[in-house]
């Protein structure tokens, strides 16, 4: 036992005479050395920080994905590791291969609910980061972050499955999504397609908002949402010099 683990035993132990002694003679190094030991606790015996994805076993990688400490990470953390991981996928081994599949087929009970909460958890933190920087900046200035926005996480997406992005211009990824949703409201406004394609679409989003993103998000992170994928989406299929 470390002379900073008997200390604070000594501590807890001692009778309120002495105590109070203590707390006369040296209260304010007494505290410091509590939030220090509490803090040393915390982090260092609780908190378990990110393996390293190149030098680590493929299950304990995923692993780290199952656990509640891949939550503490920023945002920034998170997808770095996911990307590094999904690096390292596209050069595994078949031998890997065959243990993170094996890893993932043996997930049950609260280790999977726990990785698929991790999933929701980072996808609301995805849209909860586009919407606070969107909602703070005056309207004047948000066509330009919805751009910015959108292509940037597209250009993440690129890297995710081929290792880097497209061979293109962020104006030309833009050029290309607005398009496409432009082309994907005039197929779901054909009177062909209308009852059953607004059935689909819509409880295909009210199932994804219920199931992943809402049980996630807090009231007021839910309305930030919202909002912000609402003008995302009129953005995205305004007619081009509109």
């Amino acid at each position: 036992m470390s002379q900073l683990s008997e200390f604070i035993d000594r501590i807890r132990y001692a009778d309120n005479e002495k105590v109070g002694r203590v707390l006369k003679v040296g209260g304010g190094v007494v505290v410091i050395l509590a939030v220090l030991a509490g803090g040393w606790w915390f982090w260092d015996a609780r908190w378990q920080p990110p393996p390293s994805i190149f030098d680590s076993p493929v299950d304990d990688s995923l692993g780290y994905l199952a656990l509640d400490d891949f939550n503490q990470l920023s945002l920034e953390e998170r997808m770095k590791y996911l990307q590094e991981f999904a690096q390292r996928f596209r050069g595994m081994q078949q031998s890997e291969s065959a243990t993170a599949a094996a890893f993932l087929a043996g997930l049950t009970g609260p280790t999977r609910e726990q990785m698929r909460q991790n999933a929701r958890i980072l996808a609301k933190d995805i849209l909860l980061d586009g919407a606070e920087g969107y909602l703070s900046l005056p309207e004047e200035e948000r066509e330009k972050f919805l751009n910015e926005w959108i292509t940037r996480w597209m250009r993440t997406g690129e890297t995710f499955v081929m290792g880097e992005p497209r061979d293109m211009t962020d104006e030309e990824r833009l050029e290309r999504i607005q398009r496409r949703s432009r082309n994907d409201m005039e197929r779901e406004r054909s009177p062909d397609r209308i009852p059953q394609v607004d059935g689909e679409n819509a409880m295909r989003f009210l199932d994804f908002w219920q199931s992943d993103i809402e049980v996630a998000s807090t009231p007021r992170e839910q309305g930030q949402i919202i909002r912000f994928l609402e003008d995302l989406r009129g953005h995205l299929i305004k007619p081009p010099g509109a």
